[in-house]
């Protein structure tokens, strides 16, 4: 979608783990603000011309964070645009502040069980493909947490509207949007 407004808006990075909503809010949230919507694990499964299991299984989780990196360096335009991020991308050294330097930055979250719920009729999930994917979800959770926390503003996707998580996000955008304008 192209942007009706005249100035650029600085890019909003969604972040967190998969099954947080980044992508469905992603998209609901760029219609709302005639923003273009961009999923960076789509856009990186068209680039390596495979889907990311395979790029996985062929070539491992290293290479796909590779991938990851690029991606965010110089794969999609500069401003105007709603960025679902893969779920490890700002455990990377340094990409939380990479992305922070590019745009807004707001972690999703929700809890193990809803994160199941929402992933268990996916399969392009390698990280979930174990006997206890509930299990693991915790184990990486925990272990993601930390780099979550500190990539951007938080905001809980489960056990409320989809409507509020779109307006508190809409309203916490546009206050952080003249303040990122501000500062750059």
């Amino acid at each position: 979608m192209s942007r009706s407004c005249k100035t650029p808006r600085p890019n909003l990075y969604l972040v967190g783990f998969m099954g947080t909503g980044k992508t469905t809010v992603g998209r609901t949230l760029a219609r709302r603000l005639r923003m273009e919507f961009i999923d960076s694990d789509h856009v990186i499964e068209e680039q390596a011309g495979q889907p990311i299991p395979e790029i996985f299984a062929e070539k491992g989780e290293a290479h796909f964070r590779g991938l990851e990196r690029a991606f965010i360096e110089s794969g999609h335009p500069a401003s105007g645009c709603i960025v679902a991020c893969g779920g490890g991308l700002v455990t990377q050294p340094g990409m939380a502040e990479a992305l922070r330097a590019r745009g807004v930055v707001v972690c999703l979250f929700a809890s193990p069980k809803t994160i199941l719920k929402r992933t268990s009729s996916n399969s392009n999930r390698p990280l979930l493909n174990v006997p206890d994917p509930e299990g693991r979800i915790r184990e990486l959770l925990a272990q993601r947490e930390p780099a979550y926390l500190n990539a951007g503003t938080c905001i809980y996707t489960d056990e409320r509207p989809f409507a509020d998580v779109i307006s508190h996000l809409e309203r916490f955008y546009r206050r952080a949007a003249n303040e990122y304008a501000r500062k750059h």
